[in-house]
């Protein structure tokens, strides 16, 4: 592509004439750049890309785009604009012709449910039928593909990479996570949304290099329902930020909840043990009168609100309500509520979950009571390097509903998992709990002293597959350990 074509969307200057270039692909990474390619400086939080530029010159690169001013040979040509990731996601578009105009976008915001919530309505469109993609913290999955990904929302670069995929794989609809930090840092800018979610908030992401405080993390939140072209905003009407979500938006806005004037209504909320697991049964009342029981393998109030945005999304999207209903009676969400079978221990329930922060934590615990275990009991640690004041919040959640906890680590980073450990045991207010740094030997620990009628949580990691050790990923899987164990059992 001609380098005047892809930044004729930019506001920028340049010192010189355009050259008359030939720009093949664009990287914002030094380390991926050469001949032909356009190198954008990204001031990250750790490195900033402008003290790069020369090594990028070095391996063949003749234009860039930064923000501030950098010194390279005279033959180098340096576009100027106010906000490099701005310029990242406009470039990243125009190189890969647009694939988010191609395709109906589900964006999904929010402190909890992102997850569920979007692999839900995945779920339910794979299971019609019907192409469609996700993009998250679970990875990206499209056409029974999988890539793993860093954050919940990936770059612009990336995100249009994978959109132009997409496209020609034949793919319709893409649900995506749209994380705060994605709308702060620009990575969805430029990105068409037809449908925008809010599922709820809660203060989490504050602190050290993701938000100052909770007004600007509710405020980068926001930003997804200010975008041009939304055909229809859902938000979740029993929470409190709802109104503060969609108070500068055109767009027609759509309610679910439990209150009765949820355009979207689940009621008569029962626990149920559903394909041998905890599960949730409800009818859902719609805006056109319809009133329909629904079952999902999942437990508590947050997964029915889950569930209930997922089918409003999709009645939006045409499908009848009984085959969304039906379908979402089966769909499984990899790493969020998901049962691990242990022969040697049929009668124990084992559970991997994401839950990470106290609010969440609590969500699942107090779900799980609703079906009288023997013992409910949590393996858990937190993460190092970061979000301490989690630390507090899940050994006083734990200590309050377990029978029985087992501190351990989760990803400590370059922490010491003992000072991660003894931050959260010094909430607990009695001493039914065992420290055991190693996870793999805390699970292990945790199948051996089940008993029958036990319910036991891992919870933190979820459908992670590592684990953040001193810089390192690790590959780390519960289920494989959990499964290893029951075998030598």
């Amino acid at each position: 592509m001609k380098l005047c074509d892809l930044v004729r969307g930019l506001d920028y200057t340049c010192p010189r004439a355009l050259p008359d270039a030939d720009v093949t692909y664009i990287c914002h990474d030094s380390r991926k750049a050469g001949p032909d390619a356009l190198f954008i400086c990204i001031a990250g939080y750790v490195s900033d890309g402008h003290n790069y530029a020369l090594s990028a010159y070095d391996k063949g690169v003749r234009t860039f785009v930064a923000q501030r001013p950098i010194e390279l040979p005279r033959d180098a040509t340096v576009i100027y604009v106010p906000d490099t990731r701005i310029a990242l996601a406009k470039l990243a578009a125009a190189i890969f012709d647009r694939p988010a105009d191609k395709l109906c976008i589900i964006g999904i915001t929010g402190t909890k449910g992102k997850t569920t919530t979007a692999l839900m309505i995945h779920g339910v469109l794979e299971k019609l039928g019907i192409p469609s993609a996700y993009i998250g913290t679970n990875g990206i999955d499209f056409g029974g593909r999988h890539y793993a990904t860093a954050n919940s929302t990936p770059e612009s670069l990336d995100l249009h990479e994978y959109m132009a995929q997409m496209v020609e794989f034949g793919i319709r609809y893409v649900v995506m996570e749209v994380s705060s930090q994605a709308l702060k840092l620009h990575r969805v800018h430029d990105i068409k949304f037809d449908y925008c979610i809010f599922t709820n908030l809660y203060p989490d992401h504050i602190g050290g290099v993701e938000h100052a405080d909770m007004e600007e993390y509710k405020a980068c939140k926001r930003l997804l329902f200010s975008f041009p072209g939304i055909r229809n905003i859902l938000v979740n009407a029993d929470d409190p930020e709802a109104s503060y979500m969609t108070a500068d938006t055109t767009a027609p806005v759509t309610s679910f909840g439990m209150g009765k004037g949820c355009d979207w209504r689940a009621a008569k909320i029962r626990p149920e043990i559903c394909f041998r697991v905890p599960g949730t049964s409800f009818v859902c009342s719609t805006p056109d009168g319809q009133a329909l029981p629904v079952s999902i393998p999942f437990p508590g109030d947050y997964s029915v609100y889950n569930a209930l945005c997922a089918l409003a999304v999709c009645n939006k999207l045409g499908i009848p309500l009984a085959d969304s209903t039906a379908a979402l009676a089966v769909v499984r969400v990899k790493g969020r509520f998901e049962p691990v079978f242990l022969a040697s221990r049929p009668d124990t329930t084992f559970i991997i979950d994401y839950a990470h922060n106290g609010a969440s934590l609590r969500a699942v615990l107090e779900s799980l009571r609703a079906y009288k275990p023997r013992r409910l009991i949590c393996l858990f640690g937190s993460v190092g390097d970061r979000t301490q004041m989690r630390r507090g919040e899940l050994g006083a959640v734990a200590s309050e509903l377990c029978d029985l906890s087992i501190l351990t680590s989760d990803n400590p980073g370059n922490e010491d998992p003992n000072k991660i450990i003894a931050d959260i045991a010094a909430a607990f207010t009695h001493d039914r709990y065992v420290c055991i740094p190693d996870r793999a030997e805390a699970i292990a620990y945790a199948v051996k002293n089940a008993r029958k009628g036990d319910a036991v949580v891992l919870a933190g990691k979820g459908h992670e597959n590592y684990q953040l050790i001193c810089g390192k990923h690790l590959p780390f899987s519960e289920r494989e350990i959990l499964l290893q164990t029951d075998k030598m059992l």
